[in-house]
């Protein structure tokens, strides 16, 4: 098979991704695996490996074709070292050379970098921010986090932690948040708390959609169950998209104003909510940022669904391999 192949992985607390692309666009074979499936961290390491060694035998790759494996983590990486230092959903993983374990084993190049970054490279290179050089992808789900396009490169900061979108303060007392703050925007605009908000407008109220929906079993709602009722243009659920793309536009705002970004590109679970929150979140960016660079950005939905971790991840291997 001619041509320059990569291999990008998702690695999530529910399941792993695997993708073998070419030329770091166009994916040849894709695999999965259920995380919870591997009870410690090395036999999850070693499952890694040996999916890579059986792509690469499967599909006939040489070792002279192959650029290398890129990987996209939910947690705090060193990106230059391969180092993890912690993962969001996924225990005992606290300081795991991971890059430097698979490298070894495998003999081939390895990156690891924040699961968000990978999916700002994927969404930048072939995505919703192709042929733009300053741009944020904000991911809204459990979490919140950002990717930074800055002239044309992606922008990590010094210790890795630039992008932390989710821990912008918002309010001075609001509620405290997991991170030691209080009034985060992850607070309100969480998975967790969009529920809570709507459980709360639908409780009692046996016309929401949303309660029809669940069949009165709110401890069922989901934002995709919040998002199909707002489609079915029920006012409760309306709201809580209205609420969220408030809070979300409040954040953007602030980083519009201090970034001057080109677009800002919005993933994740919660962005499948549609026109009632982006509808807000321009409504809110535009009362709130300052009006010149408000005028010139775009907010857009991500271009690449759930193939944009490991097309991310591919990307990364590539890069790196050439510079």
């Amino acid at each position: 098979m001619a041509g320059q192949y990569s291999i990008g992985i998702d690695l999530g607390g529910t399941n792993v991704k695997f993708a073998l692309l070419k030329d770091s666009k166009k994916v040849v074979d894709k695999r999965v695996l259920a995380t919870k499936n591997y009870k410690t961290r090395e036999g999850l390491i070693s499952q890694l490996a040996l999916t890579v060694s059986d792509i690469l035998k499967t599909n006939k790759i040489k070792k002279s074709g192959f650029i290398g494996l890129g990987i996209g983590v939910a947690g705090l990486v060193d990106f230059n070292r391969g180092f993890i230092h912690s993962l969001t959903n996924i225990k005992g993983w606290d300081k795991v050379s991971l890059g430097k374990i698979l490298s070894d084993k495998l003999k081939v190049e390895v990156s690891v970098d924040n699961d968000v970054n990978v999916v700002t490279l994927g969404e930048h290179k072939y995505g919703a921010g192709r042929g733009f050089d300053n741009l944020i992808c904000l991911t809204l789900g459990t979490g919140v986090g950002a990717g930074l396009i800055l002239n044309g490169s992606l922008y990590r900061g010094p210790s890795f932690t630039a992008g932390e979108v989710g821990h912008i303060p918002i309010n001075v007392r609001g509620p405290k948040c997991n991170c030691g703050g209080r009034g985060c925007l992850e607070r309100y605009v969480g998975n967790r708390y969009i529920i809570r908000m709507a459980k709360k407008l639908a409780t009692g109220n046996r016309q929401s959609k949303m309660y029809k929906l669940v069949e009165g079993k709110l401890n069922m709602l989901t934002p995709k169950i919040v998002s199909e009722a707002a489609i079915l243009k029920d006012k409760a659920a309306i709201l809580v998209w209205q609420k969220t793309g408030q809070y979300i536009g409040v954040a953007l705002s602030g980083l519009i104003n201090l970034l001057n970004p080109e677009v800002i590109i919005i993933g994740g679970g919660v962005s499948l909510a549609g026109k009632p929150l982006f509808d807000s979140i321009r409504k809110t960016v535009f009362e709130r940022a300052m009006p010149n660079p408000a005028s010139k950005v775009k907010i857009v939905p991500a271009k690449l669904g759930e193939d944009a971790g490991v097309i991310g991840a591919s990307i990364l291997a590539a890069s790196k391999k050439n510079k």
